[in-house]
């Protein structure tokens, strides 16, 4: 399995403070049977995204795990003002491996009207928008035909691999498995940020994927595609998305109250 999104490297922002704890995620991901991670810091209002100290940090977590596992290096990508400018300047800088994916993340309560503009310019200069974690963030889950039009215009969607185990809550778990049965996802990550709230466990997930929907599906999403994703090339051919073209049925999974429907249990409506 390969792991695209992983706060690894340390004294960078929100993930490990120190070479320590990023040496003990690493093991923990190799024991998962993790080939690869792409470490992924924050480039946000609070973190600064620094290539230079991101690359001292990379270095010195790789000599301490003496090739035992492929490191790369991408970014926790903030929608702000500034790094969106600088991205369109510099499409490789915030990208995996500089090969063109870039993992990008919402707030939480406030998706700009003019977002789909920006997904575009970043697509023309070279990008390919992955979104992460769409399953933790309120305003998605009740407005899933926002996400169905970013999936119309090329973009992806990356979900966090604790969300089917119920880690972020039960919105997130069960809109998690409604993207999965609807083909709406294509990787799964663990955005692991240490080795006690949020460790780096993909093994559990994988499973969780196979048992429910068969092992292709969970090679499509845990190693394919991310293969992809490292390695800068387009995605293999990818199953249709259910209801992407349907609005009805969109509207009958957004909808809360009548029946208490599926976002009506969620909220508890």
């Amino acid at each position: 399995m390969l792991d695209i999104h992983h706060h690894l490297l340390f004294g960078l922002d929100d993930g490990p403070a120190d070479i320590e704890t990023s040496v003990e995620m690493a093991l923990a991901s190799i024991a998962d049977g993790v080939t690869h991670i792409a470490c992924t810091p924050h480039a946000s209002y609070d973190y600064e995204y620094k290539p230079e100290v991101n690359s001292e940090r990379l270095a010195a977590v790789r000599e301490r795990l003496d090739e035992r596992i492929e490191l790369g290096i991408g970014c926790d990508f903030h929608l702000s003002h500034e790094n969106i400018e600088d991205a369109i300047a510099h499409p490789d800088k915030y990208s995996i491996n500089g090969k063109g994916y870039i993992l990008v993340e919402f707030p939480d309560f406030s998706i700009p009207p003019s977002i789909s503009d920006v997904f575009f310019r970043m697509q023309i200069a070279g990008m390919t928008i992955v979104l992460t974690h769409p399953e933790r963030n309120p305003t998605i889950v009740t407005h899933p035909e926002w996400l169905r039009e970013w999936l119309r215009h090329g973009c992806l969607v990356q979900v966090t691999a604790a969300s089917f185990s119920g880690r972020f809550g039960k919105s997130a778990q069960r809109f998690s498995d409604w993207l999965l049965d609807n083909n709406w996802i294509h990787f799964v990550a663990t955005d692991a940020h240490n080795m006690t709230s949020r460790p780096p466990h993909l093994k559990e997930a994988y499973d969780y994927v196979a048992a429910r929907r068969g092992i292709a599906e969970a090679e499509r999403l845990f190693v394919l595609n991310p293969r992809a994703a490292w390695d800068g090339t387009p995605l293999s051919e990818q199953p249709d998305p259910v209801a992407l073209w349907e609005d009805s049925r969109i509207r009958h999974i957004a909808t809360p109250g009548a029946r208490r429907g599926f976002f009506a249990r969620i909220f508890g409506g």
